[in-house]
């Protein structure tokens, strides 16, 4: 019952004036302290005097109050500037009594009324003293009181800097939840050992299972947002076992309305825990590449396709292009532009496989610059329908491609990936025939042609981090294909970021690949994920392992054999230095491949690895015919030297 009042009247708040009356009540009570010690601790002062004051100082008390605005600060949450406002109007309200008082002395308006210097002196001590004291009072007895009656947890602070304090600040004032701050820590060696509010700051080495225990902790709050990424992934690496939660404070830019409360603090998400500082672009150029353009995105309803439409937004476009097949994905991306107050686009249904719908789009809308992210990017199921893989990753990007030649588009910007890279799969090497492709098409168009590079997109369709969250909500083992897989990760707003940088960038012809840090174990990352949701692993959770799948590699790659990289003026972008290749061959093999029959799976996949050598098929059925290709390739030489030896390649064949 007590701790339900408590609760409800802890969120109501004093009235200001009840304040000011206490105020002036404090004040007046001090007055007649200052007497009593100036006249050594007795009553033998002229009474008569006293009571002409009384209502005079009240006065100009007042008026010293309500310039000041001392009364309105919330009592409970008193700091360091209310501290300093009750000193501003102690100092006003005295200057104002001595001003009146040297102005009666000369002009003896009220008569025999003065107030001796020493008595003003001291009145301005003790009242200043009173009025802070019982203020802190006040703040410290809530403060009990609310640890006593409400939830209390005990928690640490990484930084002791500006971010930190105010994070110690909106804990203190947090009415549901008692936040008991036991230490700080920081990095910084100047740091350790001092104290912010009474509170010690530690080493983050000091930090360890015997002292969480110890200390009952049971948050620990990354407050700075400068902290190595390596220290953080360190704490929850060790902390996380012993129900010890990790929370961060978000960047200042996400704070509402630029004011932080306690409700803003959230749990760690596996994005923060790649291994490396956020990628970040700051290009200036950016606002000019974009300016008055009229610019297509393909995927548009996609991850990678809708990040790109968001970021694009906010440029000065003429028209923002929406492209794709998916239909209420695509309704859903066009209510948030909507939303966002923008008009300026145009959604539209359509299969970039069909070069008609494609030719009519850019006949009635005239796009300057092209985003191409629509594809078929599941290794699984692309390993199983060859035919489909090529349709839209190869043919789909040729049409669309072809199409922005012919209508003389100023850049054509290609997501790719680094599955794309000596691929082990049909969808990988789908891709690497888009990216060839393409860089034919360069030799013989005006149009600048741009392929980017990532790898795997945190939080996007289909990708391993929204697989593990279904299963942990579902409570059901995490299945991993193998305990040593590893990938590479950025965040879906990097990857997009990147690649508007790099189609700012491209002069056409390059293949731009980003630098993504090192690559992340899979395993360690279910861990900390199941660790994150506050689970157990691997008592609550375990680790299935299932086995590697169709196509799918162990390790990922950003450049492929004989590549190498030169740099950018950006330290994350570089360009990939591929091979020569006989573009009019490889043209030609590529269009024919396009019109092969849906149902030769088989012949496809030959040809692909003909076309692409470095393309060696991994635990999938099509292993048989790297040993066939090389057979293959050879008997085709020999045929071409030698028209008599048919027989040798119809029997290869």
């Amino acid at each position: 019952m007590i701790k339900n009042y408590f609760t409800y009247y802890s969120q109501k708040f004093a009235s200001k004036w009840l304040v000011f009356g206490i105020d002036l009540a404090i004040v007046l009570a001090t007055f007649f302290l200052a007497y009593f010690i100036r006249f050594n601790f007795t009553l033998d002062f002229e009474i008569e005097r006293l009571l002409v004051q009384v209502p005079l100082l009240l006065c100009i008390t007042s008026i010293s109050f309500l310039i000041v605005g001392s009364f309105k600060s919330v009592i409970r949450h008193t700091g360091f500037t209310d501290v300093v406002n009750v000193f501003k109007a102690v100092i006003l309200m005295t200057f104002l009594t001595t001003l009146v008082v040297l102005a009666n002395t000369i002009t003896n308006t009220i008569p025999n009324f003065t107030i001796p210097k020493s008595i003003i002196v001291v009145h301005a001590l003790f009242s200043f003293v009173a009025l802070s004291g019982c203020r802190l009072l006040f703040k410290i007895g809530y403060n009990n009181l609310k640890s006593k009656l409400t939830d209390s947890r005990n928690v640490m602070i990484y930084g002791a800097g500006d971010s930190g304090i105010i994070t110690y600040n909106a804990l203190m004032n947090n009415t549901k939840t008692n936040y008991v701050t036991q230490f700080f820590i920081d990095d910084d060696i100047k740091k350790r050992g001092k104290l912010i509010n009474g509170i010690k700051i530690l080493p983050l080495n000091d930090i360890d299972e015997s002292f969480v225990k110890n200390n009952s902790i049971d948050e620990i709050i990354v407050a700075s947002q400068s902290i190595d990424t390596n220290n953080i992934i360190s704490l929850v690496d060790n902390l996380i076992d012993f129900n010890v939660k990790i929370k961060k404070v978000p960047p200042i830019e996400d704070w509402i309305n630029g004011e932080f409360n306690s409700n803003q603090i959230k749990q760690f998400q596996i994005e923060d825990l790649l291994g490396r500082p956020p990628i970040s672009i700051d290009n200036p150029n950016l606002l000019n590449e974009f300016n008055g353009e009229t610019v297509l995105v393909t995927g548009a309803a996609g991850s990678i396709g809708s990040e790109l439409v968001k970021q694009l937004s906010n440029f000065n476009l003429k028209k923002l292009i929406l492209v794709d097949q998916a239909e209420s994905a695509l309704y859903d991306v066009q209510q948030d532009l909507k939303r966002s107050g923008k008009y300026n686009y145009a959604a539209i249904v359509a299969d970039i496989r069909d070069g008609l719908r494609i030719d009519t789009i850019f006949q009635i809308h005239k796009p300057t610059m092209v985003f191409h992210a629509a594809a078929y990017k599941h290794v699984p199921l692309m390993e199983k329908s060859p035919y489909e893989a090529i349709k839209i990753n190869v043919n789909g990007t040729k049409l669309l491609a072809d199409t922005a030649s012919r209508y003389n588009v100023k850049k054509f910007v290609f997501v790719s990936t680094d599955k794309a890279v000596n691929p082990t799969s049909v969808m990988g090497a789908t891709k690497r025939m888009a990216e060839m492709y393409i860089s034919c098409l360069q030799k013989e168009s005006k149009t600048k042609f741009i392929t980017t590079r990532f790898g795997n997109v945190l939080g996007s369709n289909g990708s391993v981090i929204p697989l593990f969250k279904k299963q942990i909500e579902n409570g059901s083992n995490l299945t991993l294909t193998h305990k040593d897989i590893t990938r590479y990760f950025m965040t879906i707003p990097e990857a997009s970021q990147l690649v508007l940088e790099a189609g700012t960038m491209g002069k056409g012809g390059e293949i731009f690949i980003f630098d993504m840090g090192e690559s992340v174990k899979i395993y360690d990352l279910a861990k900390n994920m199941i660790k994150l949701s506050g689970l157990r692993y691997p008592e609550d959770i375990d680790i299935k392992i299932t086995g590697l799948r169709p196509g799918e590699k162990l390790y990922e790659e950003l450049l492929a054999n004989g590549e190498n990289t030169l740099s950018t003026y950006h330290k994350k972008i570089l360009i990939s230095k591929t091979r020569e290749l006989d573009y009019t061959k490889v043209k030609a093999e590529i269009e024919e491949l396009c019109i092969t029959n849906r149902f030769q799976n088989n012949n496809i996949v030959m040809k692909m690895k003909s076309l692409i050598p470095e393309y060696k098929s991994n635990n999938s059925e099509y292993e048989k015919f790297d040993t066939r290709v090389k057979v293959y390739k050879k008997a085709k030489g020999i045929i071409e030297n030698n028209s008599k030896d048919s027989k040798v390649f119809k029997s290869v064949q």
